[in-house]
């Protein structure tokens, strides 16, 4: 090769290391951004008489892990959070990164720590994801119990005028439908929701409930122009992809979620959490 292509071919080679460069910075910027608060209210057919409506905060997929997600990054987003005044805070569970290429990892105390600081007049609840399982759920559970989080493994609990069930991960065959909605019967008459961290659960519930609030699926996290979403890690494709959805009569909100999970980086899909109002019907 002459000097003068193998001047034209560096050039060409630089210029495309850097728009890799750039493309990379991009995504890491986005993963990054400032979650987007999404609003929406749920009308309840069997709200108790005289009881205020309730603001519920879902929250998923924090994936405490460098560059996007130290645990001082995740303490900040809540205290942010608080400012909103839930009245019950849901977490969907994936607080383990798993992340390939992460500048640091942190212990499963770490991971959890952050959530003392968040605030809920009425507590917060988590359920445990997919990547809790292939880490150490057990440590995790305990860091969260130990900042005061209620953990819920196919169980239930009352909350207000709201009985809350909690199934475990689908994704790693943990999820006992039967075992949660025997535990929300036990707790007596009342509107049900459901806090899951895989959204595939939905199909398979026996029972509708006024609204199921699920992560995992990241809404994609990494969606091109023009191709969309490289995946959503669901045996359902795109069905329960993100955000407020009803599903054959069952309402379901799921969250693109705060951390990332795999790769550190964002694009067309930014970190969200979902507000929501259940109320009375008018």
């Amino acid at each position: 090769m002459s000097a003068k292509p193998r001047r034209r071919w560096l050039r060409w080679a630089a210029l495309l290391f850097l728009l890799g460069l750039l493309l990379i910075g991009r995504g890491l910027w986005n993963a990054g951004a400032d979650p987007i608060v999404r609003t929406a209210s749920v009308a309840v057919a069997d709200w108790p008489a005289g009881e205020p409506p309730m603001r519920v905060l879902l929250i998923s997929d924090t994936h405490v892990a460098g560059p996007d997600m130290p645990p001082e990054r995740l303490r900040a987003i809540l205290r942010r959070f608080n400012a909103l005044k839930p009245d019950l805070l849901l977490v969907a569970g994936d607080f383990h990164s798993g992340k390939y290429f992460a500048t640091r990892h942190y212990s499963a105390s770490e991971q959890t720590a952050p959530f003392g600081e968040a605030r809920a007049r009425l507590g917060v609840i988590a359920v445990i994801g997919n990547h809790d399982h292939w880490a150490d759920a057990k440590a995790i559970e305990a860091g969260l119990r130990a900042r005061g989080v209620t953990v819920l493994n196919n169980g239930a609990v009352r909350r207000g005028p709201l009985i809350v069930g909690g199934v475990d991960d689908w994704f790693t065959e943990h999820a006992d439908l039967p075992a949660t909605y025997a535990a929300m019967d036990a707790l007596g008459a009342g509107p049900r929701i459901l806090v899951i961290h895989s959204p595939d659960v939905v199909p398979d519930l026996p029972a509708p409930v006024a609204a199921v609030f699920a992560g995992h699926t990241h809404c994609g996290q990494i969606a091109p122009p023009l191709i969309g979403a490289l995946t959503y890690s669901s045996a359902y494709g795109d069905r329960f992809a993100c955000g407020d959805m009803t599903d054959k009569g069952q309402r379901l909100f799921v969250g693109a979620g705060l951390g990332t999970s795999i790769l550190p980086l964002r694009y067309g899909v930014p970190p969200d959490v979902w507000l929501v109002t259940l109320g009375p019907r008018r």
